[in-house]
């Protein structure tokens, strides 16, 4: 049966070096891509939430309101009550037998006038409260306006810079996915990991200077030589990305 001579366990480790150091080049570009694109998704994002924030809020503010409105029926409900006790209770006061329902029937009058106090105060507070809500709904669609239209500004910007890199970094992308089956599982994953915790997002590097690429710390001339053996993959002891010669980065020495 014949072996595939491009399966990464058929592959020498400077191969793969080669092939991991051309993916990373492939990923830098994809990350120069999305700088270029800059804040724009976060700031879109944070707009859209803020959009989304005050249409929340409107809508609390709406129902509150027409708490208030069952509220304000409820008060006025029971004025009309009150009122047409008084009215009974001043008609049986026509009619009265003795001081004591006499006594008894103006508390009454009284106690429902007190009530139509309270209920006229609370009336007051609701509709103030209503007056309240009202105005913050007026100013909260006008934000709400301003912001849909920054949104909308922005989004356009971001679709326009996006349609113009869309297909660069498509076709990135089909090449690193091209790439990565020539990389043993165990050398690819760690290598993402890397760029994943990377600053710079570089997970693999050439040696500068006598130095690593990556952190510039100084490499052992020993683990130098080793590095250029290209027998086993070695790592920056600093900084912990993988470390590969010039010559397999395709640079001249000292440039």
């Amino acid at each position: 049966m014949a072996t595939d001579k491009n399966k990464p366990e058929n592959l020498s480790v400077e191969q793969r070096m080669q092939s991991l150091y051309k993916l990373q080049t492939i990923f830098s570009e994809i990350d120069r891509i999305k700088q270029i694109r800059g804040d724009l998704p976060l700031e879109v994002k944070d707009i859209d939430d803020h959009i989304e924030g005050l249409r929340t809020r409107v809508a609390n503010y709406t129902k509150e309101i027409d708490e208030l409105r069952k509220k304000l029926a409820a008060e006025k409900a029971k004025i009309e009550d009150s009122s047409s006790k008084i009215a009974r209770y001043k008609e049986q006061l026509d009619n009265v037998k003795n001081n004591r329902e006499f006594d008894l029937l103006s508390k009454e009058i009284e106690f429902q006038t007190l009530e139509i106090q309270l209920c006229e105060k609370h009336i007051n507070e609701y509709n103030h409260a209503i007056e309240n809500k009202t105005r913050e709904i007026a100013l909260t669609n006008e934000q709400l306006e301003d912001q849909t239209h920054i949104l909308n500004e922005k989004r356009s910007e971001l679709e326009e810079i996006v349609s113009e890199t869309r297909q660069d970094e498509e076709r990135l992308r089909e090449q690193a996915k091209a790439l990565e089956p020539r990389i043993d599982a165990r050398t690819l994953n760690a290598f993402k990991r890397i760029r994943k915790n990377a600053r710079n997002g570089l997970g693999i590097v050439y040696i500068q200077r006598n130095a690593c690429g990556g952190c510039f710390n100084r490499i052992p001339p020993q683990k130098q030589l080793e590095i250029r053996m290209h027998k086993k993959v070695i790592v920056c002891e600093y900084c912990g990305r993988i470390l590969i010669d010039p010559a397999l980065a395709g640079v001249e020495e000292g440039k």
